[in-house]
């Protein structure tokens, strides 16, 4: 049984409306619905923005592709209006500020938005006696940094922060696409099993344990309800590598692991892999697929990215 189609829709000011046109543009598709600026395609979601401002999200991961796009609106307009099929009565999202100087377990995970590599999921634990010491390599969400500066401050990182890593190759990431798991599912399973490795409160002494908030609460422990053990007490924020530094300590471990994995695949095909899902990958998965064949890509690449179809015709 495949997980449910979600919907969501926000209404986007005339700045945000001009960002998603040029955003998807390259991802538009020919046809466009009646009173439509566009409809493309994100991941596995469809986007139609309309000449109203009204962009609608609809697909098994709509939640996660209209994240975005409700931040920049915040950004833009200082406020978003959502409405979503499956979050009606729960559309609030957690905006507590937590102090710098704790001992806390943030997680984090990279690779969900590119089409070749695996998802990597990390859990850190950062006590105060070592803030200082991160600040002072200037440690910060990994979208903030460089791959060389991460390449260079995680070697330093490791040898003092406990951490512990997930890592979900390509291969294990079709198979449980092709079930009843989308995204987000992935994600919360992932995020809550690096995270029990710290469940031991004697060992561990935290005041906090945040995850980055990719759906509201009960979504993700909804996504747990088969799993033996949850670590409860979790602190959800948006943008949480902004506000917590064991988030993003967390965030840097995967990207260098994620870079590492990247690395070694190229280095066994023989072709160096790009990163991100835009048509320019494409280019690199039809040389894979005359060199080595479909299958290949089952081991190096996402299945259910549009890319995929696009590679293959």
């Amino acid at each position: 049984m495949k997980s449910p189609v979600i919907t969501k829709v926000l209404v986007v000011s005339d700045k945000t409306k001009e960002m998603m046109a040029q955003y998807f543009n390259e991802f538009k598709r020919e046809k466009t619905p009646p009173y439509a600026i566009l409809q493309a395609d994100d991941g596995d979601t469809v986007v139609t923005l309309y000449e109203s401002g009204k962009a609608v999200f609809q697909g098994r991961d709509a939640d996660l592709a209209a994240d975005f796009w409700i931040e920049t609106e915040k950004i833009n307009s200082g406020s978003a209006k959502v409405t979503s099929s499956d979050e009606k009565k729960e559309n609030k999202e957690t905006e507590r500020k937590i102090p710098l100087r704790i001992n806390s377990i943030g997680s984090d995970e990279v690779g969900t938005g590119d089409y070749f590599g695996p998802i990597v999921v990390t859990a850190a634990y950062v006590e105060k006696e070592n803030i200082d010491f991160l600040l002072e390599l200037g440690v910060k969400d990994s979208k903030k940094m460089t791959d060389n500066d991460i390449k260079r401050v995680v070697p330093e990182v490791i040898k003092k922060i406990p951490y512990n890593t997930y890592i979900l190759n390509n291969t294990q990431y079709n198979k449980l696409y092709d079930s009843d798991m989308n995204m987000n599912k992935m994600k919360a399973i992932l995020h809550n099993k690096v995270l029990s490795h710290f469940a031991d409160k004697n060992k561990y002494h935290y005041d906090y344990a945040v995850v980055d908030q990719f759906e509201n609460p009960r979504s993700y422990y909804n996504h747990l309800k088969d799993a033996s053990f949850k670590v409860y007490g979790i602190t959800f924020l948006t943008k949480a590598e902004d506000q917590c530094l064991s988030v993003a300590c967390a965030s840097i471990i995967s990207r260098y692991i994620f870079l590492r994995e990247m690395d070694r695949i190229s280095k066994d095909i023989g072709i160096e892999l790009p990163k991100g899902a835009g048509d320019g990958v494409d280019a690199f998965g039809i040389e894979i697929v005359k060199k080595f064949g479909k299958d290949k890509l089952n081991e190096i690449a996402k299945l259910n990215f549009k890319n995929t179809e696009r590679i293959l015709k």
